[in-house]
């Protein structure tokens, strides 16, 4: 056992400053080699029946807390939300992980995140989907399907590269009905005029997908979307807010999309209502409805906005709940 008592310390010290004098020098280890000043790749694989499945870091934004992050809270509980989460002070950290879901027949991706032209304005925070799904050995010319689950910048933004050609030339680009039918209505944009988010929303809808309607299939809820994952109604986030339950023989996972915003917040407490919400009062209803499915099927979730690698389960705690995350596991 390892004796870190004073005595032993100072025993120790002796003979160092013995050796000094006796011209003998203690053994020193070489640490000329400089530190690297970047962050590894983020990815990260987990099975599903047959399925191997490979969460995708985007990376994470930290950024002040807006007075209305929380809408109905005052913004000193939810500081305090943050703060008991050891996010910095003052601070909310956001994190963002699509999914691949490599079924056999066919590479999906779930959600695109901020886009390579956000990497350099966020200085790396950002943006790092494209050269993480790389890092995973994955050519993003394979990449049969991009399953959007609804039309926030930060899922679909990674459609396009910095010069606005197509990130993934050779995939089906498919939306939900609802969403699109909302997103692209004029009479929408023009009543959003007066709500800056909402506006810049509309106008992001509109220069992401200029050119590629023809190139855009509009899927709707309960339907088998692409082999093995069928699309869930979890609307509220936005209207045709969509999640997805991923199945392979037996075994199923939830992929949750934005049910909720960051959990330390909104799953913790499924009645706050994040400034993001188009519908506040039905994504809470959501929120509820989703969970109590997902704690009684003890579930494995998998959630964009999850520290990642964004895999865990969600367990009822009164009226609200909480995630456990799941362990690394070092196979697949």
């Amino acid at each position: 056992m390892t004796d870190l008592t004073r005595r032993h310390l100072l025993t120790g010290a002796a003979a160092i400053g013995a050796a000094a004098v006796t011209g003998l020098q203690p053994t020193t280890a070489n640490a000329s080699v400089p530190p690297s000043g970047t962050q590894a790749p983020g990815f990260y694989r987990y099975k599903v029946g047959s399925y191997e499945c490979t969460s995708i870091n985007d990376g994470a934004r930290t950024f002040p807390m807006p007075d209305k992050f929380v809408v109905n809270v005052p913004k000193d509980e939810a500081l305090a939300a943050g703060e008991a989460a050891y996010m910095p002070k003052g601070m909310v950290t956001v994190p963002f992980n699509p999914q691949l879901i490599n079924t056999g027949s066919k590479l999906v991706l779930i959600d695109t995140g901020n886009g390579v032209a956000n990497f350099e304005a966020s200085k790396g925070a950002v943006g790092r989907m494209l050269q993480n799904l790389q890092a995973a050995g994955v050519d993003p010319k394979n990449i049969d399907v991009v399953l959007l689950s609804h039309l926030h910048p930060d899922h679909t933004n990674g459609i396009r590269l910095a010069d606005g050609a197509l990130a993934f030339p050779n995939a089906e680009i498919m939306v939900p009905g609802k969403d699109w039918e909302f997103w692209t209505s004029e009479d929408n944009a023009a009543k959003a005029e007066s709500n800056p988010m909402m506006k810049n929303y509309f106008a992001n809808v509109k220069k992401t997908f200029a050119g590629l309607e023809s190139k855009v299939t509009k899927y709707e809820w309960g339907k088998e979307v692409a082999p093995g994952i069928t699309s869930i109604a979890t609307p509220g986030h936005t209207p045709g807010h969509t999640s997805f339950a991923v199945a392979s023989g037996d075994a199923k996972v939830l992929i949750q999309s934005d049910v909720t915003n960051i959990p330390e917040f909104f799953l913790r407490n499924p009645d706050w209502h994040v400034m993001f919400d188009t519908d506040a009062a039905m994504a809470q209803a959501t929120r509820h409805k989703f969970y109590d499915m997902a704690a009684a099927e003890k579930a494995t979730v998998i959630g964009f906005h999850f520290t990642f690698p964004s895999v865990g389960h969600v367990e009822k705690d009164g009226a609200k709940y909480r995630l456990i995350p799941s362990a690394w596991n070092p196979t697949i």
